[in-house]
């Protein structure tokens, strides 16, 4: 049973690797590449399937996917402990999340269902509907910005939700396809590319994937064996200019500093990491 489990293993990271080479275009090598230090290691819910994260007024905000599994939460950023949370109906599966002004919008994968939700209490307001897949979210201080797992960003109108722009994404004029998780930082759209440990940098004026984040290092330091425990999850705090990311059903979150910010910045340095070795992860599926 072992050498069969070691072998369906082996497959599975074979066809996740031609999926990869499928996903992102033949020439993103000549696009400049970035990689990260690590500044600080916190705790991270190793069942949480993260398909949102966000910081906003100092608060950690995620949110989980799967059907019967999916919640909008708030976490203390420092030990990982669930502060405030609530369940989406059994038969939803959880997606991106985007805070604006003083609520929270969650939107669903397939379902066409989205919700809002009040800050900081999390009480339901209402649901909207709106056409095709949901995947990541972000705010751009005028639009919400949403993926859908294709090549193009929808950016709708924050009031009634209505698609004022279609913007396709492209990397060396090759769209970009499996873009999940948003977020907005100094005016660019990062974004996770689903099976990938990379974060696009994309121009929202043009569409255009102007580097890449490489976080191999952090996708080998978890060591998930599940194939689906992928990096997903951005957050960054623009007032204290801190960018954290996370993956889905990952036991550590990771505070970060680009090699572009590092020249030139003075930080002390970080404490030593106190958590805990990487669990097993169990077998997922999707987004």
């Amino acid at each position: 049973m072992a050498a069969r489990g070691a072998s369906c293993l082996t497959v599975m990271r074979f066809l996740r690797c031609l999926i990869v080479l499928a996903i992102l275009p033949a020439h993103a090598v000549a696009l400049p590449v970035e990689t990260a230090r690590v500044l600080h290691v916190y705790p991270h819910d190793p069942s949480a399937f993260t398909e949102g994260l966000l910081i906003h007024d100092g608060r950690l905000y995620e949110s989980t996917g799967y059907e019967g599994a999916s919640f909008i939460r708030e976490e203390d950023l420092r030990t990982g402990r669930v502060l405030r949370s609530v369940q989406l109906p059994p038969d939803l599966f959880g997606e991106g999340i985007v805070a604006v002004g003083d609520e929270i919008l969650s939107v669903t994968w397939r379902n066409g269902v989205g919700f809002r939700w009040s800050l900081p209490d999390l009480r339901r307001l209402g649901r909207f509907q709106y056409p095709g897949e949901g995947w990541g979210m972000t705010y751009d201080g005028r639009r919400i910005i949403l993926s859908d797992g294709t090549p193009v960003l929808r950016f709708l109108d924050p009031g009634d939700l209505h698609v004022v722009r279609r913007l396709t994404v492209t990397a060396d004029g090759v769209p970009l396809r499996n873009i999940n998780e948003l977020e907005m930082m100094k005016g660019e759209v990062l974004a996770n590319i689903w099976l990938t440990n990379e974060i696009a940098r994309i121009d929202p004026a043009t569409g255009k994937v102007i580097g890449w984040i490489d976080l191999t290092p952090l996708v080998r330091r978890v060591g998930a064996r599940d194939v689906d425990a992928v990096l997903n999850g951005i957050a960054y705090d623009a007032a204290n200019d801190r960018l954290y990311v996370t993956g889905k059903d990952w036991p550590l979150l990771f505070e970060i500093m680009l090699s572009s910010q590092i020249s030139g910045a003075r930080r002390e340095a970080p404490p030593p990491d106190t958590t805990a070795p990487s669990p097993e992860a169990g077998i997922r599926r999707r987004a």
